[in-house]
């Protein structure tokens, strides 16, 4: 998972994007003031958006840019949320001009007809989710400028998830939750997925775990909506055809008072995956290779359109794995288009109606690229960038003194089901550490079987350790008594989304970042591992849940 981010805009102008999270970009935090309210209600006034009576100043400063390769290219290489539907004016969707999806789904939410890529516009906002590590700041802003008794403005669109630091017995960080749990009571805030008991996760019937995946296992994530959070992978969630973008504590302070957000509409860059997927290939390799060719830096405030023949064939949880480290390459936000597979995906999961958009066909897009994926191998990201790529057999010569499997990013069921496939039968030669992202991953774990084992019989068979309580864990570091937090100068490969000095704790630490598959291969010999040096994929059909047992 990621860290808070902080935006930067002005009224009329809007900072690039959200890469706080790398060192190099340097963002100022947007400031809220009374003073300019009656400036604020001008701009408002020529939008036809009505004013909430709160306004904002927004300061910005410039990112320090990289060198952006080729823009055009051809590669080889609780219960289900029901709330009553915004109403909206019909003349919304009648199509002026070609868009993208994600301009449609702004164009929505901002009750326009259309909208065009660098346009400051007000949106409405469906879900805005928070955790325990920026809910406290977001609640703090919100009481300092709405005040103390202030109510938000949807109950029931306001999402609360501890997962960050839970299992520990770091004061501050107990603390934070307890924050939560007051502000969830005073505002009777309906999807609060609380934890007390943190000796026995189980005990919380409430508690899910990683704030992105339980989104998407809890209902909150619907086509055509807009989601924000407090959390730079909020863009996981555009695996549903919806906006959904990380935003820092003070816009998250802004929409809990008013449920809008002023943002610049972003210009789109396409990626097609082309033909069929290699057995040996997980999402997690498609996007390593994509942040690879544009660097982190190369989709700046842009959105990252996935489509293809290879994107359809994906499950929704490798499209979230795809989604979800847009922000490693800059992005605003990145989307995948509903399909069968999403409305399957959600068809138990949330009764609220939902509205589905397809990019049109002449859409204007800020580049294209395009993919031979049988053509692509299995990479890894070496220290210290995620855009550091390189194929996982010319690195066989590193020796890697752990392997870490889990997080949003990696640490799904079928990451798990994928590292079993892997693991079977056999033994890692390396500390092999486990954190499932959710409850219910936890618990597929223990209950999904192969060949007549258990996942969890197959992990502990292979010598693994955990799997551990579902949580963020050791993906950034948190307190130092965090599960499989590196605490010292270890090489690590890891399926998480970063790999910055000090992310996963110790700054003198390495990190390699892989695919579920090659992580497993790596366990397996000590060393950074391409999955076909020790594993013969020809045998076996590659979906995920093809290999469980029909009867578990």
């Amino acid at each position: 998972m990621g860290d808070c981010i902080l935006l930067s805009s002005q009224a009329k102008v809007t900072c690039s994007s959200s890469m706080m999270a790398f060192s190099q970009s340097q963002f100022s935090g947007i400031l809220f003031t009374r003073k300019l309210l009656v400036s604020q209600n001008m701009l408002l006034r020529k939008q036809n958006i009505a004013t909430t009576g709160l306004t904002r100043q927004r300061l910005f400063s410039t990112c320090p840019k990289r060198k952006r390769k080729d823009s055009l290219v051809t590669t080889a290489s609780v219960a289900s949320p029901a709330t009553t539907s915004r109403p909206f004016s019909s003349a919304v969707h009648v199509v002026q001009q070609p868009m993208t999806l994600t301009e449609k789904i702004l164009a929505k939410a901002a009750n326009r007809p259309f909208v065009k890529p660098g346009e400051n516009i007000w949106v409405n906002v469906d879900v805005l989710m928070t955790h325990d590590v920026c809910g406290p700041g977001t609640i703090g802003i919100f009481k300092r400028e709405f005040g103390e008794n202030a109510k938000v403005w949807d109950p029931e669109k306001v999402v609360i998830i501890p997962d960050h630091y839970i299992f520990t017995a770091d004061e501050r960080a107990n603390r934070n939750v307890d924050i939560l749990r007051q502000f969830a009571r005073e505002q009777n805030i309906k999807y609060f997925y609380d934890i007390t008991d943190r000796q026995n996760f189980l005990k919380n019937p409430d508690y899910k775990g990683v704030c992105h995946i339980a989104l998407a296992q809890e209902g909150h994530t619907r086509p055509g909506e807009v989601l924000f959070g407090t959390d730079s992978h909020t863009c996981n969630a555009g695996a549903f055809g919806m906006f959904a973008t990380g935003i820092g504590n003070t816009d998250a302070g802004f929409i809990l008072g008013t449920g809008k957000l002023l943002i610049k509409v972003p210009a789109t860059m396409k990626f097609v995956f082309h033909g069929d997927m290699p057995d040996y290939l997980l999402a997690k390799d498609l996007i390593l290779q994509v942040i690879g060719d544009i660097s982190v830096s190369g989709a700046t405030y842009r959105t990252l359109e996935f489509s293809g023949d290879v994107i359809s064939q994906l499950s929704m949880e490798e499209r979230q794995t795809l989604c979800n480290m847009a922000i490693e390459a800059g992005g605003k936000n990145a989307v995948i288009p509903c399909d069968a597979t999403t409305r399957q995906y959600l068809e138990n999961k949330t009764q609220r109606p939902y509205e589905v958009f397809q990019t049109d066909s002449n859409a204007s897009f800020y580049s294209n690229r395009e993919y031979i994926t049988h053509q692509l191998e299995p990479v890894v990201a070496k220290p210290h960038s995620p855009d550091n790529r390189d194929l996982a057999k010319n690195c066989s010569n590193v020796k890697v003194d752990r392997v870490y499997i889990g997080s949003c990013t990696g640490g799904k069921t079928e990451d798990f089901i994928a590292a079993a496939r892997i693991l079977k039968d056999r033994t890692v030669k390396i500390p092999t550490f486990l954190v499932p992202a959710t409850r219910q991953v936890y618990d597929d774990i223990h209950r999904l079987s192969i060949g007549g084992r258990t996942l969890v019989q197959i992990f502990q068979d292979a010598g693994c350790i955990g799997p551990a309580p579902p949580s963020c864990a050791a993906c950034l570091g948190g307190p130092k008594d965090t599960f499989a937090r590196i605490n010292e100068p270890l090489v690590c490969v890891s399926t998480t989304n970063r790999n910055f000095p000090g992310r996963m704790g110790s700054k003198d630490g390495q990190v390699y970042l892989a695919s579920p598959y090659t992580a497993a291969a790596t366990a397996l010999t000590g060393y950074v591992t391409d999955p076909r040096q020790v594993y013969d994929f020809s045998k076996e059909h590659r979906s995920a849940y093809s290999l469980v047992d029909s009867a578990s």
